[in-house]
């Protein structure tokens, strides 16, 4: 358990669906207490994790239930962004019907953003939605992927591209459970920590600049600091815009790029997730300097910061290199963002400030990809 004993709690407020962030260390010993409160009369619950969080976490978290005398059923799905599909879906509610799924049943998701998003959005659909918890157990869930109600599968199109919204009643960000993910997870999700500041606060940008190592590293007040600040972030842009009909569209930022060089990498391991927004950030910030919205200054800061703690920022690094720039394109094309046929993009007009801007001239997209290349 850690030595960190600051917690920390920050609430998304939606009238009459609005829910707690706790964010600290020893939170899944502590989970019975915490989601005791959002079950009915049947002390059991379903948690759905991944194969490798299984290892790692599930321990901590039966035994937190265990002393609030809550009977927990585990499922487990594989380990990997391929567990976002039809299939696994299909799979997963076979299995929750099979357990004596009831509308008042709890589901906690243990997890990153593939156990978040496939348990997520089983939860919206079966028996036309049931209530549910975040239990991230990584970086980039705990940044971003765990607040906010997005939930998603796959599809060979693209990412993320059938889903719903579906809010969750509690998400509970244990520190401890970062302390066993690899360095390369550790960089991909503090992707997701830089866009929130590169976006909305150039101030804490700065604060990144001279901790993000450490957050990194695993400093755990570093992290606390980290991740309620992305979560306040996250909280007042939901809490403005649920269903990203504005200004929640923010938080997209990098991801048009990023989501098309995921779908070129088949989704694999190849390049996580953060990985790909940073390079998508890195894209989309030359493009934001091509258009004449950001200046070169500000751009070279956040390549130089997302650089120096390690993240990729260069086309040629990712394996399967050099892409297609049309076949990048194309893959925007079914991006979620595309409004009558026109694609938008997330732009920054400098460090802390950023507009949704519709109608980018594709020539000047692809400018940007070919000189990238």
């Amino acid at each position: 358990m850690s030595a960190v004993a600051d917690r920390r709690r920050v609430r998304v407020d939606l009238a009459g669906r609005g829910y707690d962030i706790v964010i600290g260390g020893g939170l899944l010993e502590r989970a019975g207490e915490h989601v005791m409160p959002l079950l009915g009369k049947q002390r059991r619950l379903l948690v759905v994790t991944d194969e490798t969080v299984a290892r790692h976490q599930l321990p901590r978290l039966e035994r937190g239930l265990a002393a609030a005398d809550i009977a927990s059923h585990v499922l487990t799905v594989p380990a990997g962004e391929a567990s976002k599909s039809f299939a696994e879906l299909e799979r997963l509610l076979d299995r929750m019907l099979a357990f004596g799924l009831e509308r008042g049943s709890l589901l906690l998701a243990l997890g990153g953003g593939v156990v978040g998003d496939l348990a997520g959005f089983a939860a919206a659909i079966a028996l036309r939605g049931i209530d549910y918890v975040q239990i991230p157990t990584t970086l980039l869930a705990q940044f971003d992927s765990s607040v906010g109600g997005k939930t998603a599968v796959n599809m060979p199109a693209g990412k993320n591209l059938v889903g719903a919204f579906h809010q969750p009643r509690l998400v509970l960000a244990d520190i401890d459970t970062l302390a066993s993910l690899p360095a390369r997870e550790r960089r991909s999700g503090y992707a997701e920590e830089a866009k929130h500041a590169a976006i909305s606060d150039r101030d804490f940008f700065a604060w990144l600049e001279r901790q993000g190592a450490s957050v990194i590293a695993g400093d755990q007040a570093a992290q606390i600091a980290a991740v309620e600040h992305s979560c306040r972030t996250k909280a007042r842009i939901v809490a403005a815009d649920e269903r990203e009909s504005g200004v929640r569209a923010l938080l997209n930022f990098g991801h048009t790029f990023g989501h098309a060089l995921e779908a070129e990498t088949g989704f694999s391991d190849a390049l996580l997730h953060g990985e790909a927004v940073a390079i998508g950030m890195v894209l989309a910030s030359d493009l934001s300097v091509r258009l004449g919205r950001c200046p070169a200054a500000d751009r070279d800061r956040l390549v130089a910061h997302l650089a120096a703690v390690g993240l990729t920022t260069r086309l040629a690094d990712i394996p399967g290199a050099p892409f297609d720039a049309e076949r990048l394109i194309g893959h925007m094309a079914h991006d979620k963002k595309v409004r009558d046929g026109a694609l938008t993009f997330i732009l920054l007009d400098g460090l802390g400030a950023a507009s949704v801007v519709q109608e980018v001239p594709i020539a000047a997209v692809r400018d940007v990809l070919r000189s990238a290349a």
